[in-house]
């Protein structure tokens, strides 16, 4: 009998005992991906979903445009005379050689890149209006009182809103962008078929979708740094602003600048107002736009010209060799004092 109740006793310990800290922070995760669910997940589903909506439109249009064409008779290229129903992409392709099979690889990836930035646009716009509400809108609907009656801290609250916006959000947007460039790719496929060609030689095999698609989740570490101060400086204004935090959080940087400019304060520092402009008021209100950190990175030599070049400076080299630069840190330095701030004033700021 009292083994029999020391282990009834037993169980009942183990199941009132605390759940484990990464436990709660992951729950907390979970709860602002589902209260965010259309930002985060079904807005660059969408706007991926509408680009190639419009680029097989784009496709069927052209093939009309074409065939309509060749009812009419031939077509007249500049000085050349090509039969539009004699278009064979497997002969041209046969006769193509190394260098233009190269020159091809480079638009083919450059045409990749920019089919996959509708998601990332979307994500730009959700995670700067997310980190905006993200303590204004608890205030202003009074659940932060519900929240605050529960066991979690300000501190992991503030914690959970900065990786939804800094590493959630493009983590999907990333899988989003994935999905919409290889339907791209897909839909090429499907044309350069039409036309008689094989899209693994002139499509797949010149190109390099899935290093780009390597490039895409590589990104994700280093947009988290660099957005913070983006995201650390909406939170701030989220948690203190009485009213219309959008306002404060361009008026403040917009206004200092404008200051900065007007009474040239910079040339104290042997400065122009333009670097206040690119490094603080920049830095505060673009940080989560994507790709905002080539400015800074390390290219390295780029030893040809024209779509390829863009695929050869996008690399992880030079990525990551942004991880070396004192604007990163500096950055990420300020991002996390203007969240500590944040986390400060949710304590008291809990007015409607």
């Amino acid at each position: 009998m009292n083994a029999i109740a020391s282990t009834s006793e037993n169980r009942s310990q183990a199941s009132v005992a605390p759940p484990h800290a990464t436990h709660k922070f992951a729950l907390m995760l979970r709860r602002e991906f589902w209260e965010h669910k259309g930002g985060f997940f079904w807005a660059p589903i969408w706007a991926g979903g509408i680009s190639l909506m419009l680029t097989a439109m784009a496709a069927i249009t052209g093939e009309v445009m074409l065939r309509r064409a060749h009812n009419l008779g031939d077509v007249n290229v500049g000085n050349s005379h090509m039969s539009i129903n004699g278009l064979d992409l497997g002969m041209l392709t046969s006769k193509m050689s190394p260098e233009d099979m190269r020159q091809i690889g480079g638009a083919v990836d450059a045409s990749l890149l920019v089919s996959s930035l509708w998601p990332f646009i979307a994500m730009m716009f959700v995670v700067f209006f997310y980190c905006l509400g993200a303590l204004y809108d608890e205030r202003k609907d009074r659940s932060v009182l519900f929240w605050k009656s529960l066991p979690l801290s300000d501190r992991d609250t503030v914690l959970s809103k900065v990786v939804s916006a800094a590493v959630v959000a493009p983590a999907i947007a990333s899988i989003a962008a994935l999905l919409t460039m290889f339907g791209f790719l897909l839909l090429s496929s499907v044309i350069v078929l039409v036309h008689g060609g094989n899209p693994v030689q002139l499509l797949w095999s010149p190109g390099s979708p899935l290093s780009l698609a390597a490039q895409f989740i590589a990104a994700v570490p280093v947009y988290a740094l660099w957005s913070l101060p983006t995201v650390g400086w909406l939170l701030l204004c989220s948690a203190w602003a009485r009213s219309k935090p959008f306002l404060w959080a361009l008026m403040i940087p917009a206004f200092a600048g404008i200051i900065v400019s007007w009474f040239d304060i910079m040339n104290v520092f042997n400065l122009e107002s333009s670097w206040f402009w690119k490094n603080i008021v920049a830095r505060m209100l673009f940080s989560t736009v994507p790709g905002s950190w080539f400015n800074v990175a390390h290219f390295g030599k780029i030893d040809t010209d024209g779509p390829q070049a863009i695929t050869q400076a996008l690399n992880l080299q030079s990525m990551y060799s942004v991880l070396l630069t004192p604007q990163l840190w500096i950055g990420v330095a300020a991002g996390a004092l203007m969240i500590f701030a944040a986390i400060r004033l949710r304590r008291w700021r809990d007015e409607g």
